[in-house]
């Protein structure tokens, strides 16, 4: 008997797949095919002894991965939203959100930023004013504190497959265990030495906080490579810079040091956040 699913967890090669009446059951895939991931739906043939076999992947809407040179590492299938984790405490990485936006805009990913731990008043200013460049660009920036009171969240999943993402220690495991009571998501002790979470969730997995939302925990990221971006998919994935592409006097212009760039033009003019304008330069020189 066949059957359609959705993978909810990946094990090297070994997959749970969620099955439409919500059961779920362990498959391995048939002959060499390539890496599945959370969020993929298959066809799977159930056997007697209460495994299956994936036989097809569906054709994917969107694939979020990262990559090095030679290198890539696929993080999660068909998302519509990623939700990006940060904290007041411990120290997050700007460089870090960027590259997560940067990865949801070239696949057409809605972008939520979440900072979590707001009851540290003192600490609540600074990291409202790392993020403040992001929210004037648009992007939807949700101060909550996940212990306390983690529904704000909730509101924001609906009609969403979205991943959640960002460091170790943010306070992803808090989020999933309010929000999933039976996750069984282990909670993080902070390490104050090295300003980082230890690592506790190990293996993506799809969880469904309600029949209208569905939500992928990740492992927590340090890295987040893009080099499976051209700089052109880089420049469209600045929601600033869309504006002024193929306004430059050279069709190639890099925005670099090139002579009437509109990029360079209106960063000139206080346009362009220069800090965002420097990530951007960072990640093509990254590429190239």
């Amino acid at each position: 008997m066949t059957v359609t699913g959705t993978v909810v967890a990946a094990y090297g090669r070994q997959y749970r797949v969620e099955l439409p009446d919500g059961a779920s059951t362990l498959c391995v895939t048939r002959g060499k095919k390539g890496e599945l991931v959370c969020g993929d739906r298959v066809l799977i043939e159930e056997l007697d002894s209460g495994h299956g076999v994936i036989d097809s992947l569906a054709p994917r809407q969107t694939l979020l991965y990262r990559s090095d040179p030679g290198r890539a590492k696929l993080i999660a299938a068909n998302v519509t939203q990623i939700v990006i984790v940060v904290a007041t405490e411990p120290p997050f990485s700007d460089e870090l959100i960027t590259r997560c936006i940067v990865a949801a805009e070239s696949q057409g990913i809605a972008v939520l930023i979440v900072l979590n731990k707001c009851d540290l008043e003192e600490r609540v200013a600074a990291a409202a004013a790392t993020l403040a460049p992001y929210e004037r660009l648009g992007y939807r920036v949700l101060r909550l504190t996940a212990r306390e009171d983690a529904s704000p969240l909730a509101e924001h999943l609906s009609h969403h497959l979205s991943l959640l993402i960002g460091q170790s220690g943010m306070g992803k495991s808090t989020l999933i265990n309010a929000l999933i009571p039976d996750a069984q998501a282990r909670t993080r002790e902070i390490s104050h030495a090295l300003h980082s979470g230890k690592h506790t969730t190990t293996h993506a997995r799809l969880y469904r906080p309600s029949t209208q939302s569905a939500l992928i925990d990740s492992p927590g990221l340090t890295e987040f490579g893009l080099h499976h971006l051209s700089s052109g998919e880089i420049a469209l994935a600045f929601v600033e810079l869309r504006p002024l592409l193929g306004s430059c006097r050279f069709r190639n212009c890099r925005h670099d040091r090139e002579p009437d760039c509109s990029v360079l033009a209106a960063l000139a003019r206080g346009e362009i956040d220069a800090r965002r304008f420097a990530a951007f330069r960072a990640l093509c020189a990254e590429i190239d």
